[in-house]
C-alpha cells in the first residue's frame, strides 16, 4: 500500500499539469447546461491527446465519455461547462467501473478556477477516481485545494468496490466546509454508502474557496501512459445535478 506522502505527491503532480484548451472548442447540451469539448494534442493534465469524437450524448441524454486509440494514439475525453456554479450541492450519476480502472486511468469529476480566480493547484474541489500509477493504490481520492498557492491541499483516499457499475457521487460545498460522499446505487431503493468525508478546516477563508467555478469532468491517462491493460475505457454520466445552496 501506497504512504500517505507517496500519493499526495502523485495527485499534486497530476493537479498542476492541467492546461486549457484551445479556443473554438465544440459544445453540447447535457444536463440542461452547456458544456465545452476539449480537443488537442499535448494538453493537460497527462499531458494527453483529446479527441471530440471521444465524448457524445447519447439517445437516452447521458454523457459518454472514452479514452481510446485515434489516429494510431490514446485520447482522452473532457467536457468544462460555460456557466459558472457557486455553493451548493454537486451530484454526478456514473455507471461504469471506477472502482475497477486500470491503475493508469483517471475519472475526474470536478470544478475547476478560471484564471481570474486563481492559478493551476488552488480552489478546486476534486472527486477522482485514480490509482495514479500504482496498482496498490486506494482508487478513491477527494481533494480540496488551497486559496492559497503556499499551501498543499488536502485529501483523503478510499478504496470502494460496487455490486455493480452504478455509482453516485456529490459534494456539497458550503463557506467554510466541503462534505463528500459516495454512494453505491446497484439497488435504487437501498443505496450504499461507500464513503463520506466532512472537511471543515479552522483556517478555511484560505482553504476553502468561495470563488464561483466551472465544472469539469474527464477520462485522462495519468502521465499520458497507455492503459497497461491495453483496453480502451468508456464512463457514462447518466445525470450531473446542482442544487444551490
Amino acid at each position: 500500500m501506497l504512504m500517505m506522502h507517496q500519493w499526495m505527491f502523485l495527485l499534486a503532480g497530476a493537479a498542476i499539469s492541467f492546461g486549457e484548451a484551445p479556443a473554438g472548442e465544440p459544445a453540447l447540451k447535457f444536463s440542461g447546461y452547456e458544456w465545452r469539448v476539449k480537443s488537442g494534442k499535448k494538453l493537460g493534465p497527462g499531458p494527453n491527446a483529446w479527441n471530440a469524437s471521444h465524448v457524445r450524448v447519447d439517445e437516452k441524454g447521458w454523457l459518454r465519455l472514452r479514452v481510446a486509440q485515434a489516429d494510431g494514439q490514446w485520447a482522452c475525453a473532457e467536457v468544462a461547462m460555460t456557466r459558472r456554479l457557486g455553493f451548493g450541492i454537486y451530484e454526478f450519476e456514473v455507471a461504469g467501473p471506477v472502482d475497477r480502472l486500470d491503475k493508469n486511468v483517471v475519472l475526474g469529476l470536478f470544478n475547476y478556477p478560471t484564471r481570474d480566480v486563481g492559478v493551476d493547484a488552488t480552489h478546486e474541489i476534486d472527486i477522482e477516481f485514480a490509482r495514479w500509477g500504482r496498482a496498490d493504490a486506494p482508487i478513491g481520492n477527494y481533494t480540496i485545494w488551497p486559496v492559497k498557492k503556499d499551501l498543499k491541499q488536502t485529501t483523503h483516499s478510499f478504496e470502494c468496490r460496487l455490486k455493480g457499475d452504478e455509482s453516485t457521487h456529490r459534494f456539497i460545498w458550503k463557506p467554510g466546509s466541503i462534505l463528500f460522499q459516495s454512494l453505491d446505487t446497484a439497488d435504487k431503493d437501498n443505496p450504499k454508502e461507500l464513503e463520506t468525508w466532512h472537511y471543515q478546516p479552522t483556517d478555511h477563508e484560505d482553504r476553502v474557496s468561495r470563488q464561483p467555478m466551472p465544472v469539469l469532468i474527464n477520462l485522462w491517462l495519468f502521465q499520458g501512459k497507455a492503459p497497461s491493460d491495453g483496453r480502451e475505457v468508456e464512463i457514462v454520466i447518466k445525470r450531473f445535478r446542482f442544487t444551490p445552496e
